[in-house]
This record gives C-alpha cells, structure tokens and sequence, in this order.
C-alpha cells in the first residue's frame, strides 16, 4: 500500500465541478486582480472568522509582513523557534528583531509563561506573534493579557489554524491574524494566497493601502508598500472550498482520534495533546518518538511505503542566516528536543479507515521488532 502525506487530487475530485465553474467564470469575467470576486471572498470569510475585516494578500508570508509593517514594529518581536520560516523571516524583512522564547512540549506552541519571564527581563519589545502551530492554537488569553498589560502588539500567526477555536471563539476574531491558503493548509489555494483579518478598521485601511504599493488614491503614494494581492483566480477557489471547510476540519478531528486510540499506549511515542478549550484542526498529525529512533521509524514507515515529514528539523535560532541574533544550540531544548523528535503522519479527510490502519499497524510492528 502507498499512502501519500497529503493527497490534493482527492479532495479536488469531490469538488471538481464547482471549483471549474467558479475558474471558468473568473475567466470569463477577465477581472483577476482584486474586484467583486476577491471582495465577495473577503466578506465570506470575515462572516465566518466572526471578524469586520478580511484583507486578501498574496501569500501568508505577506500577511504577517504587512502586518508587522502596518502597527508600525521595528524593534524586538517575541515569536516561537519552532516554526516555518516566514514567521521570523517576515520579522527580520519588515525591519524588526525576532527574539524566540521556547516552546511547550506539549502543544508545540510558545510558552506563555516563558514569555511572562522574558517581558520581565527584557525591555522595549514592541511585538508577539503567538503561532498556532499544527492546527490547535497558543494560550492567546495569558499572551493577551501580557500585552495589554506591557503595550504590546499580538499578531497572531494562524497558517496552520483555520478553522480552529480557542475558548469557544473562532480563530481570527481576537486579534490581527495572519493566514495562509498555500496548497496544502486546511483551506488551500491553487497556488500562493493569505489573508489578514482584524476588527481594527484604521488598521485594516493602512493593510490595503500597503497591499497594492501604498497607494492611496491610485498612482499617488504616500508611504512605500507591496505588491501583494490575493489573485481572483484564487479568491474563487477559496470561496468554493470555504463551504466545505467545518466538514474537513471535523474528518481530519476523526482521524486524529482514530490514530489516538490505535497509538496512545505505545511505549516510546507521544501522540498530539489538545487542551480542553481548544478545536485542534489538525494541519499536521504530529507524535513524537523518544530513544534517537525517529528516523528510524520514518524509513521503516517509507519502506511500508507510507509517507511522512518531519516539521521541522533545525529550529529558527539555529539557522545560519539568524547566526547574528548569537543564540547557541540548547538556548532552546523544547524546540530542540522536538526536532530530533517529530514526525507529522497522513492525516488529510478523504483518507480511508483502512489506510489509517495500516499507518498505525506499520507503526505498532515497528515498536514491537
């Protein structure tokens, strides 16, 4: 049996008609940069984030860097090591500093208390961006607070998240939140796309305004922005797959709770925690393997012919390009210790139950040899 990581063209066969149509009336329509069909987009989601402004961009990378740009950061942001790269990299790009704080080992997600710790040691820190990393969000009310509390700007980092809920709210009604729609995300695109939401209307003016080169009104420019849009192209996709969103995000639920109860028992592997006010989505189905055996696990599980990655195996602090930051290797040990230690399993809906199984049965011989 081959089971992929991810499968696009499955769920593409469930919604081929629809997502044709809508392409093919883009076409027809001949209006791909911005217009009715992306600002139709844009009211569809802000409806279901719970939120009065939606701002479409060209990437998740864009998102949180027209975000940091537009509160105007340009000193010391808190963000987590153990993440893709566009968070920090948007930070350094937009004229900031990162500065990581670890991470739970539980969750993934930076540690609140960890970032209380550094906002009393440290000074004029302008930012945070919490991530909810693999689908299940940062504790965003003791983030909240501290920022409130040290006037502090949270931009929230929900590429991996849509559709997730903390304390029974809907990610992206909290604060500036930043998504993307790259291909393989829980509400993917045909290609590049993001997406800023926030309740701030001043704010949400400034991001459109940086969105087409800080011009306002056209061809008069009075602060340098970005070429950064969301293609209509995409916004007519996206807007296919939005209605189907909650359907996916409850099979990828199921089929996290399926390999819970087939793995949960396994000397040596931890499967993902969720924390009791959280809808975890589930981007990734990331366990964890103790004793220096995950790689060999994912070339045991490679042989069986059963795909799967490892997010993320340097964490930011360690990388060559941020070397000027001067942090060392065990500055971090959660975030270092996760990356000698997961490994993320097929967890997309149009899976089958007996592909999960057989997933969960290469692993169960694996630790039992």
């Amino acid at each position: 049996m081959n089971i992929p990581l991810l499968d696009l063209k499955r769920q593409y066969q469930t919604i081929k008609t629809e997502v044709d149509a809508a392409v093919q009336d883009t076409i027809s329509s001949q209006s791909f940069i911005l217009g009715d069909i992306v600002a139709d987009f844009e009211e569809e989601i802000a409806k279901y984030c719970g939120v009065k402004n939606a701002i479409g961009v060209a990437s998740g990378t864009d998102a949180l860097l027209l975000s940091i740009r537009a509160h105007n950061i340009s000193g010391k942001v808190v963000t987590s090591p153990f993440t893709f790269f566009a968070t920090a990299g948007a930070i350094s790009n937009a004229g900031a500093v990162p500065q990581f704080v670890d991470i739970d080992l539980e969750t993934y997600n930076i540690s609140a208390p960890q970032v209380e710790e550094f906002i009393k040691q440290n000074q004029n820190i302008e930012g945070i961006i919490p991530i909810h990393l693999f689908g299940q969000a940062a504790e965003m009310d003791k983030i909240i607070r501290l920022a409130e509390e040290n006037d502090i700007v949270v931009i929230e980092d929900a590429a991996q998240a849509i559709g997730a809920d903390y304390n029974g709210q809907k990610i992206g009604s909290l604060k500036t939140t930043c998504f993307s729609f790259f291909p393989s995300k829980n509400l993917g695109s045909f290609g590049d796309g993001g997406l800023i939401t926030t309740n701030d209307d001043e704010l949400a003016d400034k991001i459109r305004v940086l969105r087409v080169h800080g011009s306002q009104p056209k061809y008069y420019h009075h602060v340098i922005g970005y070429n950064s849009r969301l293609d209509a192209i995409q916004a007519a996709v996206l807007s296919v797959k939005l209605k189907y969103l909650d359907k996916w995000s409850a099979k990828r639920i199921e089929n996290a709770q399926f390999y819970n109860k087939l793995l949960g028992n396994i000397d040596g592997l931890k499967t993902p925690s969720t924390l009791p006010n959280q809808k975890h989505v589930f981007n990734q189905y990331t366990i964890r393997i103790g004793n220096s055996r995950r790689d060999e696990l994912q070339s045991y599980l490679k042989e069986k012919g059963v795909n799967t990655a490892i997010y993320y195996p340097l964490p930011l602090h360690l990388q060559p390009c941020f070397s000027f930051l001067n942090y060392e290797d065990g500055d971090f040990k959660n975030s270092e210790q996760a990356c000698h230690e997961v490994l993320s399993l097929p967890i997309f809906p149009e899976l089958e139950k007996e592909e999960l199984e057989y997933v969960a049965d290469c692993i169960l011989e694996f630790f039992e040899n």
